[in-house]
């Protein structure tokens, strides 16, 4: 009882003697009161005799208990990125864009199960580029149009499953424009392999059309696609979520590239990697091999060089999955032009713009060969280019054969 009365004094004067010594400056002691077995120990400042207590430093909480979700990251970002005017907008657009994901990774995980595999409606279902669509396919680009639909950001949606842009409905109209693939390595989802979601989003305040497509289309198309058609050095946000054996969403601003991986447990993308950056160089490179004899004699000369140099051939087919192992190991990706496909194949809008922003935010390049992806003006919504990625020795050599092959050429 003593114990306990002695603490109860001191305390009092504690309490006391902090409501006049502030701005002072006072010695600081530590003092300790026993009750019973246990000893409690606080600080105290003295000044004329009088305490105050000292308030101890918060401890820095764990990421398991407070892990950065990408709705918390996106909102941490733009207090601190003022200047980057369009990541308040972007909670509205990523909170649909991450919905969409979830919902499609979780129809991707269950195709077997749910009877989705295989093509739409027996097969005869065609898009634009004259490819036969799959089920996923199909529902993937309805998932993701009507979440981008919803979120009250969204002026323009072109995908490439559809013929041409959508307005979207003046109810929900915003200012931006999303380009996207829905279901990109869709033709391995009956093998179960890796497939993903690419994605960028464009400010609807720019415009680059060429001007001979004013007299061939009405006005309302011609809105959408004066918005549409830009370079990839117009994109806001780009990104690309890829369904394996985690569902990992990676994505640039404008300011770095930021990794995500969907916990299961809580249902949320949670930051697994900050400011990812591509190695230098890299011991790898990413081609489909059976399109060889086809390939300019660069490419050939460049493989043939890697192979000298002790290189790794890896190619799974499905961009997403391929795009992100460069990114983590380096090297070189590539889906080059070759004699079946003189303009390339990949889409400059949906594939190569989205992605070529990503590389160079993580340090690398992308490029055709002969030109930056980003510099590319459309021509048309589903144009073709070749492509090629990756850290930048490898993909600065490439560039440079073809330098010194245009240059031979000349002479």
């Amino acid at each position: 009882l003593l114990d306990l009365f002695v603490y109860c004094v001191m305390v009092g004067y504690a309490f006391i003697g902090a409501g006049s010594a502030a701005g002072a400056r006072h010695a600081v002691s530590k003092s300790s009161v026993c009750f019973g077995k246990g000893m409690v120990s606080y600080q105290t400042r003295s000044s004329s005799s009088k305490l105050q207590m000292v308030a101890t430093p918060t401890k820095p909480v764990s990421s398991d208990v407070s892990p950065v979700t990408l709705t918390r990251f996106i909102i941490e970002e733009g207090m601190a990125n003022a200047d980057l005017s369009h990541l308040k907008d972007m909670e509205n657009l990523m909170a649909a864009i991450q919905l969409a994901c979830k919902k499609i990774g979780s129809l991707v995980a269950r195709a077997g199960i749910s009877d989705l595999t295989g093509l739409e409606s027996g097969g005869g279902s065609v898009n634009v580029q004259g490819e036969e669509q799959k089920k996923l396919d199909v529902l993937s680009n309805d998932v993701l149009k009507n979440a981008l639909r919803f979120s009250g950001k969204m002026g323009i949606m072109a995908s490439e499953e559809e013929d041409k842009p959508v307005l979207v409905d003046e109810t929900y109209s915003g200012n931006y424009i999303a380009v996207f693939d829905p279901l990109d390595g869709s033709s391995n989802i009956d093998a179960g392999i890796a497939t993903g979601t690419i994605f960028g989003i464009f400010d609807e305040n720019c415009s680059c059309l060429s001007s001979d497509w004013q007299d061939k289309i009405d006005g309302m198309q011609l809105k959408s696609m004066f918005s549409t058609m830009q370079p990839g050095s117009n994109l806001v946000c780009s990104g690309y979520c890829m369904y394996s054996s985690s569902t990992v969403l990676v994505l640039t601003f404008g300011n770095g590239v930021h990794a995500f991986t969907l916990d299961r447990d809580i249902g949320e993308f949670v930051l697994t990697t900050r400011n990812l950056k591509i190695p230098e160089d890299g011991k790898i490179y990413s081609l489909n091999e059976s399109n060889e004899l086809n390939w300019d004699p660069v490419i050939q000369s460049y493989v043939k060089s890697a192979r000298e140099r002790g290189f790794s051939s890896r190619y799974i087919g499905s961009m997403v999955a391929d795009v992100h192992r460069t990114i983590m190991y380096g090297g070189m990706f590539g889906y080059p032009s070759d004699n079946k496909n003189v303009n390339g194949k990949l889409r400059l809008l949906y594939e190569c713009a989205p992605i070529a922003f990503l590389i160079e935010q993580a340090g690398g390049i992308a490029t055709t060969g002969r030109k930056r992806i980003l510099d590319v003006i459309p021509n048309a919504v589903h144009q073709r280019l070749p492509l090629i990625i990756g850290s930048k020795s490898e993909v600065q050599t490439i560039i440079e054969m073809y330098q010194e092959y245009d240059k031979t050429l000349k002479d």
